[in-house]
């Protein structure tokens, strides 16, 4: 994604504000669930600070993928935690759909053509003016946000989709799970960086119907 060292500007705020959104969700969820761990620790913030991690935020910067870091949550406070873990999951990929829908709806009101305009532009590392890098700036926080909204769904440990696949998982096929969740860091690590075309063939599906449908602009 990243062209050259002036596309920092505009990548870095959208990462900033859809990560920290993100796992500000899951805190708020958590603590509405009764599990005051994430607030305690002061993940109930937009500052990004409270959750970024440096690598993660690095990755996302150079090949659109990444992470933050995890949210605490102490399922001795939940009152059904098989449940209560699924809505807590939910929360993050819910929050950047979420984010998404706003910012779709301005890029319809503003033009999708000038926005697309500006996004070529993004794309191709030319000189851009104010207005123009606003405009990318924000078809980057819609891109980014659909991005970690289905990566964050992938049911591969430690993602999102994990948990919200437990949910759904018999005693049986929960315990084969979370020993297959083993692999989970090594099969993404293989998925993003030895097979990209075969990743982006996975996810870039989704991604482009879900921007087409909520800002009416393909993802790629």
């Amino acid at each position: 994604m990243l062209n050259n060292l002036n596309q920092i500007p505009i990548i870095l705020p959208a990462i900033l504000l859809a990560l920290s959104f993100h796992e500000m969700a899951h805190a708020w969820a958590a603590n509405r669930l009764g599990d005051p761990t994430a607030r305690m620790q002061g993940r109930l913030s937009m500052n990004p600070l409270v959750h970024l991690d440096p690598m993660g935020t690095l990755a996302i910067i150079f090949f659109s993928i990444g992470w933050a870091k995890p949210v605490p949550v102490d399922t001795r406070y939940l009152h059904n935690p098989r449940r209560d873990m699924f809505w807590i999951a939910c929360a993050g990929p819910l929050s950047n759909l979420a984010q998404a829908a706003v910012l779709g709806l301005v890029i319809r009101l503003i033009g999708r053509g000038t926005v697309l305009g500006s996004m070529h532009a993004f794309r191709s590392g030319l000189a851009m003016s104010l207005t123009e890098s606003l405009l990318a700036m924000l078809w980057f926080g819609f891109f980014i946000n659909i991005v970690l909204a289905w990566f964050n769904l992938l049911p591969l440990p430690p993602l999102d989709g994990s948990k919200i696949v437990l949910r759904f998982l018999s005693p049986e096929a929960t315990a084969s799970y979370l020993q297959f969740g083993r692999f989970g860091i090594l099969i993404l690590l293989l998925l993003v960086f030895v097979f990209p075309i075969q990743f982006w063939m996975i996810l870039g599906t989704p991604v482009n119907l879900t921007a087409i449908l909520l800002g009416g602009i393909p993802a790629f």
